[in-house]
């Protein structure tokens, strides 16, 4: 779940910086990278902590700055990278051939060596890499010669080709150095198409195209991205003319003369901790789970640009299973459990009354749109909740106690994810299960779905999982968005793709930047 920094300049102040930077930023670019075509700016709200593979910067491939030995083409199919061919895999040992002429930006050639102090890196108990339990089936990795990655699992694991997206990092550049607190985090060398000029963190990243490289040199001179945590701001610079194509909410973006809404199995949903007196109730979750009208937060909050959402896993999935919480209706579910309705309409049971507090990103629009379509519903059914727009500095430390809209979401496999966010394990560690959700069932399901290696049995795995989570409701799910962009009358080259919650810098409307042009 992305965490934007809370810092938003004043607009006068920002425009005025923006105009600068788009007039300086092209003749910067130039001189630096001498690739043919303009500067492409576009804006997101989401803003990396890292520009690090190894501590979690875009590991699901299209970083812009880094390769991984596989990729993913327009319709999320795997295709070969810094490999030569999509690796080989023999039951538990899988075996990639580095391609040929393949440089770092800093002109060191690519070796099997890189390749194998990443993952080593992403292992390494000392590093603080979130991505360590996603390699939990990986034992060891090796490099028999220069050009030859061997990896060794431990059970034979379905997708993990899918895991060898996660960008490559130069072992000269690292070996020796403190890898969490190295300046390479913040000005990096990878092999991707472009190579980073600045960060300068709470406005702006800066790209110049990497003319060397290795897929082709890209059509235009660099990249600025631009970092708008707040919605309404982000929508006014886009009144103004300032990006090429900027990412807004579905109201915001109506009226602009060019969008794109992309298909994604981004969803958003009530985290329900079950440490409060309220939300720890199981018939107060279910009673939620069947009071929210979906339908009319599509409709209304979503401007269309959605579909109803009653899982983790996306419809489009073959893993997903068809879920419907309406059976029982809300007040019925209240009425069995014991909560019983005040001269005030709101519900009580045992002393205890039925509110909470809902918290939202106060930057974020759509969330708050949505905490108070929810805020509605649940007094129809005689639960006070309390919507309260925080920054993600305050939010953080509430998580456990207080309910939050959240947001998550990938179109790939179900292992990625989920995992880490519903099994018990991974309870209260930051925005992985905050809600210290605990289910036997839940926990051997996502594990059962990450050991075996056929499909038949994996399906079954995920059935129960999704099953288990409708039951227990440790999130009231609400929608699937489709995220809607703004982009250029000018822009030429735009291929949208299925994408994932996490769509910063990475993983966005430009995937593919380094083909677009300017008509």
């Amino acid at each position: 779940m992305s965490r934007p920094r809370s810092r938003v300049p004043l607009l006068a102040g920002v425009l005025a910086v923006a105009t600068l930077l788009f007039a300086g930023c092209s003749a910067a670019s130039t001189a630096e990278s001498g690739a043919a075509g303009d500067t492409f700016v576009v804006a997101t709200s989401g803003e990396p902590d890292t520009l690090n593979p190894v501590l979690g910067y875009g590991s699901d491939g299209a970083s812009l700055i880094f390769d991984g030995l596989v990729a993913r083409d327009g319709n999320n199919a795997l295709v070969p990278a810094l490999a030569a061919e999509l690796p080989r895999v023999d039951g538990t040992t899988v075996t990639a051939t580095l391609r040929s002429g393949v440089s770092f930006h800093d002109g060191t050639a690519l070796t099997a060596r890189d390749v194998v102090f990443t993952y080593e890196s992403v292992l390494d108990p000392t590093v603080d890499s979130t991505l360590r339990s996603d390699l939990d089936m990986l034992t060891k990795v090796e490099a028999p010669d220069a050009s030859t990655v061997v990896f060794t699992l431990k059970y034979p694991y379905a997708p993990f080709l899918q895991r060898l997206t996660l960008g490559i990092v130069p072992a000269k550049a690292l070996t020796g150095q403190d890898i969490n607190k190295a300046a390479f985090n913040q000005r990096p060398i990878g092999t991707g198409p472009y190579r980073v000029t600045s960060w300068t963190p709470g406005d702006r990243l800066q790209l110049a195209a990497n003319d060397a490289y290795w897929g082709g040199k890209p059509a235009n001179r660099g990249v600025v991205v631009a970092f708008v945590p707040d919605d309404n701001v982000r929508a006014q610079r886009a009144r103004a003319g300032e990006f090429d194509a900027v990412e807004l909410a579905p109201k915001q973006a109506a009226g602009f003369a060019k969008t794109v809404k992309v298909p994604t199995a981004d969803y958003r949903g009530v985290m329900l901790p079950m440490k409060n007196p309220v939300t720890g109730d199981l018939a107060v979750r279910r009673a939620l789970n069947a009071g929210v009208d979906r339908a009319a937060m599509v409709a209304g909050v979503l401007a269309g640009a959605g579909e109803p959402a009653y899982g983790p896993i996306p419809p489009t999935s073959e893993y997903a299973v068809t879920q419907d919480p309406a059976a029982t209706p809300a007040a019925t579910i209240l009425d069995e459990a014991g909560w019983v309705a005040g001269a005030d309409g709101i519900r009580a049971k045992g002393g205890q009354r039925a509110a909470f507090t809902l918290m939202y990103p106060a930057t974020d629009s759509l969330r708050k749109e949505l905490a108070l379509a929810v805020t509605a519903d649940a007094k129809k059914i005689g639960i006070d909740v309390r919507p309260e727009g925080l920054t993600w500095d305050a939010i953080t430390p509430r998580m456990t106690s207080d309910a939050l809209i959240m947001g998550f979401g990938t179109p790939y496999d179900p292992d990625f994810v989920s995992f880490k966010l519903f099994r018990s394990h991974f309870a209260e560690q930051g925005f992985f299960n905050p809600g210290s959700y605990t289910s036997a069932v839940t926990d051997k399901a996502l594990q059962d779905g990450r050991d075996q290696a056929a499909i038949e049995d994996r399906k079954a795995a995920y059935a129960t999982f999704q099953k288990q989570l409708a039951a227990d409701v440790p999130w009231v799910f609400l929608t699937y968005l489709q995220h809607t962009y703004v982009v250029g009358d000018d822009v030429a080259g735009v291929t949208p793709r299925v994408e994932p919650h996490e769509h910063d810098v990475a993983n966005s409307l430009w995937w593919n930047i380094n083909t677009w042009t300017r008509t």
